[in-house]
Parts: structure tokens; sequence; C-alpha cells
């Protein structure tokens, strides 16, 4: 099977010299990423740069491959939009070659044409003893005689065939599938993220490793363990679905002496812009130590009061480094949404509220000598510690580490009789993928993760639980988090795959 790539509409309309750097970096991200595709070693999947499309081509034709290799190219960013491709050989010029090509048609869509409007959309290149309109013609033409129920609709719609000719070669496509967008990692420059978590922090992150920027995580842990385990997830999650070509860092830094000093020693209405002022302050010391360009944050205008115009401008007085907020105009519902595409809300409203200070009167105009005298009275020396102090992990580890922590907690691909399954993905995965094939005896329960804590301990103590995910990393997180709680009435369930 094939698969046809279509880089992003920004990166096409660069030098010729920047095209064809950015294609090659994408060449290599897919050929990296698409290692974890379940593909026979005799026949590799290959991955070739044509300068106005990159070719996927492997040799299976199995619906489960065809499926993984979509999956992946999803969440690549770089990739504007793909394809699956059958490609036929034009033998002549004329209309009596066209046969094949509707049969071809037909093969791949006629179940989903039935009773639906569809518009045939022929690309030609090179020089043929026919027209474009001629072929969408023929084979609009055979759709409406062999198909019950089409019509064409040329404006708007439902289903549109795409045929491309180029010179002797002609594709005929499948789904149109849509990509991310943007540009391939590396591309751009490094940036840290300061990631808590939460909706904002987790779609900034994806934005920026959206836009081709490698980014680093920084987190200022408020609230101990279980926070950093669930921003752990966070920086795993968008790690392995988005940025798995190239290894990213993450960072955790015991921010409570920070925060103690603050309370101890500045003014009510000043805590929060002064604590910002502090994290960026040591997020700039992190991003010095592993050459990164910019900051990134998750803030919004007006969304808090430490958030304003005016604190924002204090705020961002406190380093020398950029700042980006690519938030900064959006709304918490245009942030939510986001958040729930790209898979990071369920995680975000699992995670609990850790305030570093709350002011009573928090001001919304901080003035630069007030907030320059409280700072006056706070140890110069304390950020470099506390980043000395700093954790510093790959994010590819995170996965495995979690996998040595639940080593006690038994992984099993098969049920037994009056066990029971708890499907811990989200209502939208369970309801797009359900567990199917679980043998009679076995019940199950669809619990999203973020609400299994508090279940967990409604449930019979008398039973034995198995946890499961698509990829198996968040029900292993879960597990160790209930086995850490006290229960040892808990495992995962990691069925095989089946071709």
């Amino acid at each position: 099977m094939k698969f046809i790539i279509r880089l992003h509409a920004e990166i096409t309309i660069k030098s010729k010299g920047v095209r064809k750097r950015y294609g090659k970096v994408l060449v290599n991200n897919l050929k990296n990423i698409l290692k974890r595709v379940e593909v026979d070693d005799s026949a590799p999947i290959k991955v070739r740069w044509l300068w106005d499309r990159i070719e996927v081509d492997v040799a299976s034709q199995e619906p489960l491959i065809a499926e993984q290799i979509s999956d992946e190219l999803q969440r690549i960013p770089g990739i504007a939009w793909f394809s699956r491709s059958h490609e036929l050989t034009l033998n002549s010029t004329s209309e009596a070659d066209f046969k094949p090509i509707l049969e071809q048609v037909l093969s791949c869509w006629a179940e989903r044409l039935r009773h639906r409007s569809f518009a045939v959309r022929v690309k030609r290149k090179g020089t043929h003893g026919f027209r474009s309109m001629d072929l969408e013609r023929y084979i609009g033409g055979g759709v409406l005689q062999e198909v019950a129920g089409t019509r064409v609709a040329l404006k708007q719609p439902d289903i549109e065939l795409r045929i491309e000719v180029d010179n002797e070669t002609v594709r005929v496509f499948g789904d149109k599938q849509h990509g991310l967008g943007g540009f391939p990692l590396p591309t751009q420059e490094t940036v840290v993220s300061l990631l808590s978590g939460g909706f904002d922090s987790s779609v900034a992150s994806f934005q920026l490793i959206r836009r081709g920027a490698r980014t680093h995580f920084c987190f200022f842990n408020l609230g101990g363990d279980r926070h950093e385990t669930g921003v752990r997830q966070t920086a795993y999650y968008l790690w392995q679905t988005y940025a798995s070509s190239h290894p990213l860092k993450f960072i955790s830094i015991d921010f409570a002496p920070v925060v103690e000093e603050i309370l101890s020693h500045v003014d009510n209405g000043l805590m929060g812009v002064v604590l910002k002022r502090q994290m960026l302050r040591t997020a700039q010391i992190v991003a010095q130590r592993i050459n990164a360009s910019a900051l990134v944050t998750g803030e919004a205008l007006g969304q808090v009061s430490s958030q304003t115009l005016s604190n924002l401008s204090v705020i961002d007085e406190a380093v020398d480094t950029l700042v980006l907020r690519p938030l900064i105009t959006m709304d918490k519902q245009e942030i939510i949404n986001l958040a729930e595409r790209i898979g990071t809300a369920d995680i975000a409203r699992s995670m609990p509220e850790y305030c570093g200070v709350i002011s009573i009167k928090p001001t919304v105009k901080a003035q630069r000598d007030a907030v320059l005298d409280a700072e006056a009275k706070l140890d110069p020396e304390l950020l470099e510690r506390v980043v000395r102090a700093a954790n510093v992990e790959d994010v590819r580890h995170i996965g495995e580490a979690t996998d040595a922590q639940v080593h006690p907690v038994s992984t099993v691909d098969a049920v037994e009789q009056g066990e029971v399954i708890i499907d811990i993905r989200s209502l939208d995965e369970q309801e797009a993928k359900p567990l199917k094939h679980l043998p009679e005896g076995v019940s199950q329960h669809n619990i999203p993760f973020f609400k299994l804590a508090t279940a967990f301990a409604d449930l019979d103590p008398e039973k034995h639980y198995l946890l499961y995910c698509e990829k198996g990393v968040m029900s292993k997180l879960q597990a160790l988090y209930l086995q850490e709680q006290g229960y040892n009435n808990v495992g995962v369930y990691q069925p095989r795959r089946e071709r």
C-alpha cells in the first residue's frame, strides 16, 4: 500500500533550499516514528521525498497496518494532509484506458457512495490525448450507472473522488485525512515550556511543538508526588503523541522553598506577580543551561489578575529571555476545546489545583518599584539552588520508569473468569474504539482515569480489576497510583493486537 503526503502550505512557499531542508527533516521524522508500526522485518516501510509530495510505501495490505500508519501520520507536525493512493499505469492516452481507473474508483468507494452525492476531481501533469474534464465525466457517468442512489453535486458533494494523472501514472486517492500542519521538528529553535499539567500550559506546549520547536518541559512542583505524577503523564503524552521523533527533557523543580519565602516576605497583593517573576527567572536559568531560545507559558490576556497587560509587562521585565504566549488572545473555552482535540483535556481535568500563593486582594496593576522593594527581601541565591537540585529526565524514559515502578502489578494479555476490566479511556475514545471480544464471565466498567482515584474506593474489594487503555502507559501509571494508595487487587490489561 502507498500513502501520499502533502507538505504544510507554509513550507511549499519557502525558498528552494529551505523547502528541501524541511522536507528532509520531515522524511527523517517519518522514518523514526513509523518504525513502531508492526510490519514484517523483510518488508520495512519506505519513505521517499519527491519535492511536491512524500510517499510512504509498505508491502503489506493489511487493514491494521493501514490504520496504524494513518494514526501516526495525523500527529506528525509538517503534514497538511495525506491519503491512501491506489496507482495504475496509463497505457494509452485515449478514453479506452479509463475503464481500469473506473474499476479502481468503484473498488475503493462503491460501498460508501451509495445514496450519496459526489464530485470527481482530476488533476493532470504531462501531455495526454484527453482533458481532465473528459476523465471526470467518464468516471462520474460510470459511478452513476454502477452505484445505486448516487448523484453529482459539484459544489458541496458528500464525497470527493480525487484522481491524479502524473504523466503515465494514475493515482486514485482514498480519504483525504488532515494532518497537524505546522513545521517538522526541530526546524525551529529550542524552547522551554512551563508545564503545570492544566489546560493552558499543555495546549501552549502543543502549539510550539506543532510549529516545529523542540519543546522541553519545566515543572514547578507545588503539590508533591501526586502533582508530579499527573504532570509527568501530560509531558509523556505530548511527547509520545506529537514529538516522539526527538528526545525532550522533563525538568522537575521543587518550588516549595521559593513559595515559602514569598509568603514570608511579600505583601499579599503582590504575591502572584512576584511568584510569576520568580518562575520566569528560574526557567531562564534552565533555558540557559540547555541552550533554549525562549520560554513558553499558557497565559491568556485577562484570565486571572496576574495576566493583565500591566502585570504581564512587569513580569516580563524579570528576564532577558523571550517569553512566548501562544494563547494570549484565546478564551478559556477555546483553550479547553483545543485541549479536547489534542487529547490533554482529561488529564487536565484530573489535575488538582495547586496554587503557590493565594492573594486576598491581588493587584491588577502592580507597581514596578513596589515589586522591586518586595524582591529585595528575597534570597538571590535561592533560585540557583533549586535549579541545581532539580530532577532532569528524558521524557522518553517516563514510560520505561513507569514499567519499572509497576513491576509488582501484573500485566496480562488475557482475562480470567471473574476478573473485571476497567476501561480508563475518555468516553470519546471508548465510543470510537470499543473494547471487544471479552470472554464470558468477565464484566467491564467504563471509568475515565480522571475519576478512577475516587471511584475505585466504591468498587467491590473482593474482586480483581484490570485497567485498560489504548497504549498501556496511562493504565500503568494509574495502577501505580492505586498501588501506592494500598490497593493490591489491581493489574493492567494489554491484549495482543490482532492482525
